[in-house]
């Protein structure tokens, strides 16, 4: 009998029963790696897809880097809107804005002449408050029979004087009639007022206006007399925005358009007109004769 070698390598098969044959037993094989993708390339397309989609969207909604602003953007900016849309002047900005409260003042001397030709005085003057109440020079009414104003939408309306101030060539008009929409010039004390800064003068000179004359502050604090002698005017404002007769009564205005004073006078040495200096009474003298306060 042959002896079983140790190292035999046939499979042993374990005793026992048989019922029958055996059936082979399935093995089944490992996937493959290509097999796994193809279970799962579906999904990972998709959401590829939408990784790339989502990445394109940011690109697309994300800011466009702003350039910072700079002193010379901005100077560039505002040249270049001057240029094409030059500011009003001061004059213009001015007139605009107290255009509504300059009154032509006529004064006559009998209470029945209404001829413009017959009138003794014809002067300037503006409203301080919008019930009809205006500030003009004492030498253009004075002594008057009858007085008229003309608003700046044309109507007419007679005034009488309703205080005067001498020593300062000033006098209250109260209107009888003004118009519903009439508007009050802005009155600004002269505290901060200095020499050289920009004023305006509206009025009616030689009867012809409203004109507007701009200059600036002359000097501040001026005496003037008269030319009879009979009056000195102290502490007033000094200007050479051009004014001649008729122009008395009406506003000096600063570069805001408020009132800081009413011109009065001028210096006419020759006779021959406006020689460059003119003079205003300061508005806080002006308003303490109307009563009212300065701002």
């Amino acid at each position: 009998m042959r002896r079983a070698s140790l190292y035999s390598t046939s499979p042993r098969v374990p005793a026992g029963p048989k019922h029958g044959p055996e059936k082979p037993v399935e093995v089944h094989p490992r996937r493959k790696w290509r097999e796994l993708y193809s279970a799962y390339e579906r999904r990972l397309l998709i959401a590829a897809i939408v990784g790339v989609a989502a990445l394109a969207l940011a690109s697309h909604l994300r800011p466009a880097p702003v350039a910072s602003l700079t002193q010379q953007h901005i100077d560039e900016a505002v040249a270049r809107t001057l240029a094409e849309q030059p500011l009003p002047s001061v004059a213009a900005r001015v007139y605009e804005a107290v255009k509504g409260s300059i009154v032509r003042v006529r004064a006559s001397s009998d209470a029945l002449e209404s001829d413009e030709y017959l009138q003794r005085a014809v002067g300037s003057g503006v409203v301080v408050v919008d019930r009809g109440t205006i500030l003009t020079s004492l030498h253009v009414v004075a002594g008057a029979g009858r007085i008229r104003v003309v608003f700046a939408d044309g109507l007419e309306s007679d005034a009488r004087i309703v205080g005067q101030h001498p020593e300062s060539d000033l006098a209250v008009l109260q209107a009888e009639t003004v118009p519903d929409d009439l508007a009050a010039a802005v009155v600004r004390p002269r505290a901060d007022l200095q020499p050289g800064e920009h004023v305006v003068a509206v009025g009616f000179p030689f009867g012809i206006g409203p004109s507007v004359s701009a200059g600036v502050v002359s000097g501040l604090k001026r005496q003037y007399r008269s030319p009879g002698g009979e009056r000195l005017l102290a502490d007033l404002i000094q200007f050479d925005a051009a004014v001649n007769p008729g122009s008395s009564g009406g506003p000096l205005l600063n570069a805001f358009g408020e009132v800081v004073g009413i011109v009065t006078a001028m210096l006419d040495p020759g006779g021959g007109g406006f020689a460059g200096i003119g003079f205003a009474v300061p508005i806080e003298t002006a308003s303490a004769a109307a009563g009212t306060p300065p701002f």
